[in-house]
Parts: C-alpha cells; structure tokens; sequence
C-alpha cells in the first residue's frame, strides 16, 4: 500500500482535516487526522493495518505481542495484531503514566512492538517504551499507520512506518498569517497543558 492510497483511505472516510489544529503536542497544524473517522470502518482498518503487519513481518520478524497505548493505539494495535496472530495488549495512564494492567502479561522472551496510530512527536509511543521498559519487556521496536513527523521524531526504539506524511507544525507564537487568521480547534484527545 503506497502513500497515495493510505491517505485516499482518510478522504474518503472524511478524515483528513483541513484548518488551525491544536495537536496533542501543543502545536499548531493546517491538516488533522481524525483517524477515529477511519477506524469506524473496520474494512478500511483492515486494509491499513493488514498493510502494516505485512512491514512489521519484513522489518521486524518475530514479534510475538502488540502493545498499544491506549486509547487511540488500541484499535490499529488489535488489528495489526489480528494480521500477526499474536495477542493484542495496552497500556493505560494511571495518574498520567502508562502502566500495563488488566492481567496482561509480556514475558522475558517475548518480542514485543508498540503499535500506534499516528506519530507526530513520538511522545505516546516513548512513555509507553518506557513503560514496558520499566517491567522488563523486550521492546524491540514501534510501528505506526502514518509518521507525520516525516521520520524526525524520536521514539526511543526503531520506527516502523506504513507511510510517512510530513505536515506542516507550528508552536503557538509561531504561527504564520495564514493559520493565525483561523480560529483554532483541538480534535485530539491528549489534553493540554494550558489549553482548554
């Protein structure tokens, strides 16, 4: 599945955003993708995800658990587990860090992969490392249907991508005329720190 196509997918399904985005990051963007809009689809996630588990098989053989963070990992993590056949697990904030609960258990030899949705600084992706990390669990690296950081953020393992998609970010007093004239919107779910 080639760029073109992945992002076809986010049209059609009325996810590609257009607009003043305020991210979970705390920047500012002109396109947002609502990639719930594409997850209610479960054929369009199907095809995603199945593309993906297909790189993940290629890049990173051998992966025996998926582990998302939740909440927007948990659905393109169960499904590209679905396509590995191995079992779908996630981590959840506990007083606003990740923890691995609800007896999931990961064990000193499995090889595990932290999928995510979408990648724009990595921060999700490298508590949840982090996390996994802390219990001891091999994490061998991350995958993700789209990096929007056009392979710039770090997530403290390697980065496995269906595609990259560099967008536009901007911090708040940065903003060029153009975005500073719309008012702006905060779709994500990540609350902000000062933002309301």
């Amino acid at each position: 599945m080639d760029k073109d196509q992945v992002l076809q997918i986010f049209r059609d399904c009325g996810a590609m955003l257009e607009g003043h985005f305020i991210l979970s990051s705390g920047l500012r963007s002109p396109v947002f993708l609502q990639k719930a809009k594409v997850f209610q689809y479960a054929d369009q996630t199907e095809k995603l995800c199945s593309a993906l588990a297909e790189r993940i098989k290629a890049e990173v053989p051998g992966v025996t658990k998926v582990v998302s963070p939740a909440i927007g990992g948990i659905i393109p993590g169960y499904e590209t587990a679905r396509q590995l056949g191995v079992p779908a697990l996630y981590t959840e904030r506990v007083e606003g860090q990740f923890e691995l609960r609800r007896g999931f258990e990961i064990g000193p030899d499995d090889k595990v992969i932290v999928v995510e949705d979408i990648v724009s600084t990595g921060l999700s992706i490298r508590e949840c490392v982090a996390a996994l990390q802390n219990i001891g669990a091999n994490v061998a690296a991350a995958a993700c249907l789209i990096d929007r950081s056009g392979g710039e953020a770090d997530v403290g393992v390697p980065l496995v991508s269906l595609i990259e998609f560099k967008v536009p970010a901007y911090p708040a007093d940065q903003l060029p005329p153009e975005l500073a004239a719309i008012p702006a919107v905060k779709p994500g779910s990540r609350g902000i720190q000062g933002v309301k």
